[in-house]
């Protein structure tokens, strides 16, 4: 592939090496959501660096960038968090290193996240909670509930879509 000089040249690039950048982000990070986000910012700093590309072997510039990407995120600091208390009566984790005004403001925002769950119908209500409240990944919710994982990350993304619009961020800013 030439260098990325045009939009025509960086839209043959998106094209031409999409699914093999999803790949290897759902591969490294096991999270189909997290893996379309990270494919997103690999082509946007695809675009960003093209000054630095020098036209040859565009596969490897691009797997190494989706790759770097991906081990940013691995990396980073809140996938490593530690999380040392629990408030068994709300079901919500809280970091204890926070500020007491910040810890009130998180409770409170999980609170009304766990409310906005709950409201959802079967099966997005379960699926909202397991995911996005406990953590749990799309391949354990599959293998726990025996359904398959294309349908349980279905669920996550439609029950996340609706959460988006029952919750808005102006509301806690």
């Amino acid at each position: 592939m030439e260098k990325i000089d045009s939009k025509d040249n960086y839209i043959r690039l998106i094209q031409e090496y999409q699914n093999l950048v999803f790949s290897i982000c759902l591969k490294m990070t096991g999270d189909y959501f997290i893996a379309e986000d990270i494919s997103q910012e690999t082509f946007l700093a695809a675009y960003r660096h093209y000054e630095e590309f020098d036209g040859q072997n565009a596969k490897a510039w691009i797997c190494r960038i989706a790759s770097n990407k991906c081990i940013d995120y691995l990396k980073s600091p809140g996938r490593r968090e530690v999380l040392e208390n629990y408030d068994s009566d709300s079901g919500i984790e809280i970091v204890s290193h926070e500020e007491p005004l910040n810890l009130y403001i998180n409770k409170e925002v999980m609170e009304d996240f766990n409310k906005e769950c709950e409201k959802l119908k079967e099966p997005y209500k379960t699926i909202a909670i397991e995911h996005f409240i406990r953590g749990k990944t799309a391949k354990a919710i599959a293998l726990e509930r025996q359904e398959g994982l294309k349908t349980v990350q279905t669920w996550i993304y439609r029950a996340r879509q609706m959460l988006q619009k029952n919750i808005r961020l102006e509301d806690y800013a």
